[in-house]
Parts: C-alpha cells; sequence; structure tokens
C-alpha cells in the first residue's frame, strides 16, 4: 500500500511539532510502525551532540516500521535554518530516483512552524510538495499541572543550547503560535489525567485553534495513520490564517527570494541565551540485566542535581536487539529497537557543573567520553 498523492500530484509532506517530552517521537514511531508499505522520509530536527532521535524512528524491530530514508537536522532549530539546512534537504529528497509517497517532518520544540510552511512555496519545493497538515503534540499532563511542558529546564536547556536560534520568544508565545498553525491537535498522554482536566485543558486551547481544526486524544502517541495522514490541508496556501505572534524577515545573500518569519542575524549579541549554562555529556555504558534495571539506573541519575534530559542506545543481557532510552523529567521510556545507531551509550543533558562521578555511578560503569 502507498499514499495515494494529493490533488495535483504532488508529495504530501506532513509537520509534527510541540514542546519537548510531548511525544512527537513517539507518535511518529507509531505512525512508521503502521506505515503499511508507504515510503516515508523523515526529517529530523533533533538536539544535542548525538543523532540519537533518527534511531527512535528507524530503529523499530518490525521491519515494516523501517522508514525509507532519515535526514537529522542537527544545526539548530529548524525554522531558523530554512535555507541552509531544510530546503537543501527537501531538494535532495525530491532528486532522487524514487521519490518519496510521504515526507514526515519533525520539528525541534522551538520551532515556529509558520517559517517552516511557508518554505514549502520555495520555487524548487512549491510544485513537487503540499503540506498535507501540521499536527500539534501537547503532553496533558503538563497542561494539567498549569504547565507547557513536563521539565521547563529542560525546554530552557534546549533554548540555550541552540546557537543558531534567532527568535528568543517567550515559550508561551511559541505555544500560541504551534496551536494556530496547527491542523489537527493531538492531546497526548491522555491516559494521566482525568476527564474533567482534559475538558479543561480543551476548553483553555480552543482559543488559539482555528475554527474546524480536531482536538484529538492519545495514549503513547497511538493513533491510526489515516487519522494523521492524508489531510490535504495544502497549508502553504492558507498562512494567513495561521496568525503568528512573530514577524521576522530572513535576510539571505542568494539567488532566490525567500521572504520568512525570522531574520538570520546570527551576531551573538542578539541572543539573550547564557550558552556557558549547559552542558551535554556521551557516556559509554555497560550492558543491563534488563530494561527494569535500566530504567531505575536512568530513573538515579536523572534524580541527580542539574540532570535535564537522558537519551540513548545499549544493550540489554540476552537481547540481539539493543534498548532505547529517553527521559525527561521524572519519566523514562524504554524499548528494543533493531539497528539504532551508536548502541552503548547515552547522552546526558544539564546544567553546567554537572557531577561525572555521581551520573556514573548512578548509571552503573559508565565512564565519561
Amino acid at each position: 500500500m502507498t499514499t495515494v498523492l494529493s490533488q495535483g500530484g504532488k508529495i504530501p509532506a506532513t509537520i509534527v511539532t510541540g514542546f519537548l517530552g510531548a511525544g512527537k517521537t513517539t507518535l511518529i514511531r507509531n505512525l512508521l510502525l503502521n506505515a503499511g508499505g508507504r515510503r516515508i522520509a523523515l526529517i529530523v530536527n533533533e538536539f544535542g551532540d548525538m543523532g540519537f532521535d533518527g534511531s527512535l524512528l528507524d530503529g523499530c524491530v518490525d521491519p515494516s516500521c523501517s522508514a525509507d530514508d532519515v535526514v537529522e537536522l542537527t544545526n539548530g532549530c529548524i525554522c531558523c535554518t530554512v535555507a541552509d539546512d531544510f530546503l537543501p534537504t527537501m531538494e535532495m529528497l525530491l532528486a532522487r530516483e524514487t521519490p518519496p509517497d510521504h515526507i514526515v517532518i519533525e520539528t525541534s520544540g522551538l520551532a515556529l512552524p509558520q517559517p517552516l510552511v511557508r518554505a514549502f512555496s520555495w520555487p524548487s519545493v512549491k510544485t513537487r510538495v503540499t503540506v498535507d497538515g501540521v499536527i500539534t503534540v501537547l503532553d496533558a499532563a503538563a497542561l494539567a499541572e498549569g504547565r507547557i511542558a513536563l521539565d521547563e529546564e529542560a525546554l530552557e536547556a534546549q533554548r540555550a543550547a541552540d546557537a543558531s536560534l534567532d527568535h528568543d520568544n517567550p515559550v508561551e508565545e511559541l505555544f500560541h503560535d504551534q496551536l494556530a498553525c496547527a491542523d489537527l491537535v493531538v492531546l497526548n498522554k491522555a491516559d494521566l489525567v482525568d476527564a474533567d482536566q482534559l475538558a479543561h485543558i480543551r476548553e483553555h486551547i480552543t482559543e488559539d485553534v482555528r475554527s474546524g481544526v480536531e482536538i484529538i486524544h492519545a495514549e503513547k502517541g497511538n493513533l491510526p495513520v489515516d487519522v494523521l495522514l492524508g489531510r490535504s490541508a495544502a497549508a502553504e496556501d492558507d498562512l494567513a490564517a495561521r496568525r503568528a505572534h512573530h514577524h521576522h524577515h530572513h535576510d539571505h545573500d542568494d539567488d532566490h527570494e525567500h521572504d520568512d518569519d525570522h531574520d538570520h542575524d546570527h551576531d551573538d549579541d542578539d541572543h539573550d541565551h547564557h550558552h556557558d549554562d549547559f552542558e551535554s555529556h556521551v557516556l559509554p555504558v555497560t550492558a543491563f540485566a534488563s530494561l527494569k534495571d535500566l530504567e531505575q539506573a536512568v530513573a538515579r541519575a536523572m534524580a541527580l542535581p542539574g540532570v535535564l534530559r537522558i537519551k540513548g542506545a545499549v544493550s540489554v543481557t540476552g537481547k540481539a536487539a539493543p534498548a532505547l532510552v529517553q527521559a525527561v523529567g521524572p519519566r523514562v521510556e524504554t524499548w528494543f529497537a533493531a539497528g539504532a545507531r551508536m548502541p552503548g551509550h547515552v547522552v546526558v543533558i544539564g546544567l553546567k557543573g554537572l557531577d561525572l562521578s555521581s551520573i556514573t555511578e548512578a548509571l552503573g560503569k559508565a565512564k565519561a567520553a
């Protein structure tokens, strides 16, 4: 089974946005597990020193979920590197002898979706690809607690670690912009809140959602593919309705005419970021006896002062496939995944001055690389 091209013969592209920890990667991984033979190309806007999120997506044990192509953009917030990274990647995918049936783009949690949608009007892309839909994933558990993200410190660490970021908007404004651009809003982790809390969240976010946009519930990002794909929104032709709080412009010294919502002036003085306040370390880790032992070790490390996020691929005794782990705040997720890149390592992201001795002790026999 393959995806039917949108009206006009264009390849459909789905943009998945949402803050760190909302469950974007899990939603996309479930989508790939149920791709039904579609050739799906993934563009992943990663944060950190190592591109583990690509492995989280294309390392499924079930071969039917392997992506046709995975491209990781590690140079910073995707909406701030449209011309430098995203558009060349799109052009590369379109130049392939067998183009994908569908393109899925996982944005950084700090990305403004409007400039990314606008990029689909680029001359080399406009005639070949259309934005099938913008999916905004929300953390229902965090919203029920009055927060936008479960771990707001980790969100600020992501902001500070991105030297390319040329917008320093409050996360509340980013939240509103992500909702305003959405064609589908997914209240993920709905199983962690009660019916009254869900109703209150829906009432609260409806103010920012355009008329007719669906708001649906999900547990662990598990939704039918037909709900996520095939929405035929043509979002690039509807930008005026997807209002944004920010109006910046890109200044590019190239031959393309591309009006965007940001100014690509990378003068460090313009960034109110304190990059030296955060650090990340790649730690080699020996095999764990079980997934439970892995989860407990990561939970111990996450509880240490200054630790904001842990992710990676490790070995489990007696298992052929590596185990993938990702932890943000108090929640630790693990699963087995064949073909994961760089098994036996985790990335630890946190505040400056991390106590590596305590972290390695908590993780077992890890040693700082």
